[in-house]
């Protein structure tokens, strides 16, 4: 395992629940006829939860930035789709259903306002006509310098080559086949110590054969079902910490035993739209190299 002792501050991208609720339906999670049957009692656990992650990501040394909520966007506050960000340059997503299409726009804005601060040093287009959901279906793995890319239910598979040329890193498309599992970011998680945090139903045969022989059998956690339902798997790592909603003691013995530290949070509202933890943000110091950017942006990227 990686030494791990200590992490550098991270910057996170996050938008306020101000307008999130279940409103619509576009994976099998999200029921808007049970949201709306208790909609003040969740919207206030929501919001509740919410500021309570944020509390936690504070406490382990994160420094948040936020994109102002949006009336008409519930799904705004999963920042984590909003780009696929590395070294300083966010290249802004796009969205396969027209319920959240308009978040491109949003985002974009804040990532301009971003690089205008000296916290982002370019933002990039999709070009047009290419579907990827940002870091949901793009996860990076930072022990590898490689990029996990999940696609056949969000994202293009042909979005693979257009990370790797952008950031000069290797990209791994993987075909997620359960659709519960629609985005990267809810099944896998590459840890900071080399190991991954996954769900493997949610694979391939090949998918699986792959992250097996990329990660070796020695890294593989894999979480049971009752954590993966629960989104255990869509969690946020800085260092030996670990951030998620719910966690079983089996998968939490796992990861103790591995030397990590966990924070349960009480934001399972938002599994009813079908995210998480590392749904509900965005790293925007990713780094390759094992760097790390500092708050005050002045790096030359190392991308090929």
């Amino acid at each position: 395992m990686s030494d791990l002792s200590t992490h550098p501050r991270a910057r996170i991208l996050m938008c306020a629940p101000e307008h999130f609720e279940v409103s619509y339906t576009i994976n099998p999670w999200m029921k808007p006829d049970t949201w709306q049957s208790q909609a003040e009692l969740l919207g206030a656990r929501s919001n509740s939860g919410w500021h309570k992650l944020t509390d936690t990501l504070r406490s382990l040394g994160a420094e948040l930035e936020m994109v102002p909520p949006q009336a008409g966007l519930p799904d705004l506050v999963f920042t984590a789709n909003a780009a696929v960000v590395l070294d300083g340059v966010a290249l802004v997503a796009t969205f396969r259903h027209p319920q959240r299409q308009p978040e491109t726009a949003v985002y974009k804005k804040a990532f301009e306002q971003l690089k205008a601060r000296g916290l982002l040093r370019e933002v990039l287009d999709m070009p047009a006509g290419m579907i990827l959901e940002g870091a949901g279906d793009c996860v990076w793995d930072p022990v590898r310098d490689t990029f996990w890319l999940g696609y056949g239910q969000r994202s293009d598979k042909e979005a693979a080559k257009l990370v790797r040329d952008t950031f000069g890193f290797d990209v791994v498309p993987l075909k997620l086949v359960d659709p519960r599992f629609y985005h990267m970011d809810t099944c896998l998680c590459p840890l900071t110590g080399g190991e991954v945090l996954y769900w493997p139903q949610a694979f391939e045969t090949e998918g699986k054969a792959l992250i097996e022989e990329r990660f070796g059998k020695d890294n593989l956690i894999a979480a049971p079902e009752e954590d993966a339902c629960a989104f255990a798997v869509n969690a946020v790592n800085i260092g030996r910490d670990i951030v998620l909603a719910t966690v079983s003691d089996k998968l939490r013995g796992m990861l103790e035993e591995r030397g990590y530290r966990l924070h349960a949070t009480p934001i399972s509202d938002f599994n009813l739209s079908g995210g998480s933890a590392f749904c509900l943000t965005l790293k925007l110091d990713r780094a390759s190299g094992g760097r790390d950017i500092p708050a005050e942006l002045d790096i030359v990227s190392t991308s090929a």
